[in-house]
Formats: structure tokens, sequence, C-alpha cells
């Protein structure tokens, strides 16, 4: 097995780099006089790094695709204040030869104990039906499986393995903190509406090799996914009430807030809102504390312009 010894939270600017990387992307392009270059983007657990193929575009670009670990020959330049490697070759590396959890980024605290964090909620449930959903949730070992290891998003907040898991777990945390803040809130109705109100991701995402969309998650989407996954656990629990059934599927219908972010409906229950409230937060306080810190320990006190939040970032 190949060790890995250069990663790229370390590279700097000047430096040869000749080491194995995840291909996260890769894309033919041309330059303005016609000329083929590929762009690639290339990962470890420590972050993704760019790159470009100048020379023989057409010939590279077949020995190796997206979702590929391979070795590349290349130096490391600064280019509008980001680190990009010119790469002169490449290497297409096999299953065996490498270590997957080298490449691909994962959730700093322990998955078991965040899960056994996560289900000592589901223990505090008083109302039966709802204790009852939950515990037929993750009582499935594929659902508990996938749960443990999927991320939360392809490209906003919590992008690494475990990332679900942790969100969601941050998220019932601070909904405790709320029911008990608030008056009129049930409880029960805002525990499990936090502990599943991202549960149709498991099946949203792919995340062997890359971070992506499974086919179903583009054509249909978590929130649907996860409405549907609801009414199939909830049909084999017994008297489920409908009017809490209608409610909790409210909730997760409504809990990206608007038609503009992927909800069918607005929140129109309190617990509805605070839930939306609170899952926006976190993954907004996830984004902001990640890019800060892959922005790097340069000497600027703000972050590169982020697209998806339309801004700098202070860092102090």
């Amino acid at each position: 097995m190949k060790m890995k010894t250069v990663f790229v939270r370390d590279i700097k600017a000047g430096e040869k780099v000749s080491d194995a990387f995840l291909v996260a992307e890769k894309n033919l392009a041309y330059s303005q006089k016609g000329s083929p270059y590929l762009n690639v983007r290339l990962r470890d657990r420590t972050g993704e790094i760019e790159g470009k193929i100048w020379e023989n575009a057409l010939e590279w670009d077949r020995i190796f695709k997206k979702g590929d670990i391979v070795t590349v020959q290349s130096k490391a330049a600064n280019f509008k204040n980001t680190i990009q490697l010119s790469i002169v070759d490449v290497m297409k590396l096999e299953d065996y030869e490498v270590d997957i959890t080298d490449y691909l980024p994962a959730a700093k605290e322990n998955i078991d104990e965040m899960f056994s964090s996560l289900m000592s909620f589901i223990d505090k449930i008083d109302t039966p039906c709802l204790k009852s959903l939950l515990e037929s949730f993750f009582s499935d070992q594929e659902v508990t499986a996938l749960f443990k290891r999927a991320p939360a998003a392809k490209g906003f907040h919590h992008v690494y393995l475990g990332g679900l898991l942790e969100h969601t777990l941050s998220v019932t945390r601070l909904l405790e903190w709320v029911a008990g803040h608030y008056q009129g809130i049930n409880r029960d109705l805002l525990i499990t509406g936090g502990i599943l109100h991202d549960i149709g991701k498991i099946y949203e995402f792919s995340y062997h090799r890359v971070f992506d969309y499974s086919d179903e998650g583009r054509l249909v989407g978590h929130i649907i996914m996860g409405v549907e996954m609801l009414d199939k656990k909830i049909a084999a629990v017994e008297n489920f009430p409908e009017k809490l059934a209608v409610e909790l599927r409210h909730l997760i219908l409504s809990h990206h807030g608007s038609q503009e972010f992927g909800s069918p409906k607005r929140p129109k229950t309190l617990e509805a809102q605070i839930v939306h409230s609170v899952d926006d937060l976190d993954a907004k306080v996830n984004a902001f504390q990640s890019f800060i810190e892959e922005s790097g320990d340069d000497e600027s006190k703000w972050t590169p312009f982020h697209k998806l939040l339309e801004r700098f970032i202070y860092k102090g």
C-alpha cells in the first residue's frame, strides 16, 4: 500500500508535489488559441486544490477520470491568491494500493460516540408513537450504517463523512435548549423532527469516492425522499395519530424555509419554524467555520469570496 506523505493543507507555492490525490473533478477546456488543457480538482482528507495539465491534455483525459486516485508529478504555484498545481505526469492507482480514508474528509468527532449521543435523545421522548417511530428508523441496519457515513451536503456545510450525523446531533442539541426556552412547544415533535429532518440525505447523495448526488437525489431530492421514508415507517407504527403524522410531514417538507431553497411548503407551525431556523443556523455556522479554516493562515484577516454565501468572511 502506498503511504501518503503530502497533504493539501501543507502544500506551499514553489514546492514540487509528488503524491497521490483523489480526482474530485476533471474537465477538458480550451485556451483562447484553441489549445486543449485539463482542469482538475484534487482532494485528500485535509482539503482540495486546483490543478492544470497543459501538455498532451487529450491523451491524459483518456487515462483517468473523476473518482480515481492518481499519483501526480507537479509544481505548486500561487495564482490569484490561491495555490494551484501545474501537473506534468499522472499515474492511476488501484484500490488495493491506497487507504481510502486518506482521501475523503471525515468528521473530527468519534462517529459511534456522536451516534450514541443522538440516540440518548430518543430515550427521553415521552410520546410512545414518536419513540417507536424513531426506534424503527435506527433499528434498521441499512439506515443506521448510511446515516453514520453520509455527508450533510455536497458543497456547502458538513461536507465530510459523518457530516450528516454531526449536523443532526448539533441541531437536536440546539432544539433541546430551544424547547425549554419557549412556552407552548411540543418538545417531542420538535426533537423527532430535528432528528429526522434530513434523513432523506442518506439516499440523496453518493459518497463512496466523491460526494455527489445519486440519480434519485437529483430527480426527487432529500425532502420528498425523507417524507416517503417517514410514511413507510409511520405505517408500521400501530395507531399513529394522523394529526401528528401531518405535522411531522409538514416539518420535513418546510425545513428549508421557502420554495426558493427547495421547500414545497413554508413553515406554518411553531415547531416547523424552529427546526428551519436552527437547521439554517447550524448549516451556516459550519459553512463559516469550514471556509475560514480552509482559507489558510495567511496575512489577510479576510477569506476569499464565498460564492454560495456571496460575501467575504472576516477571520478576526
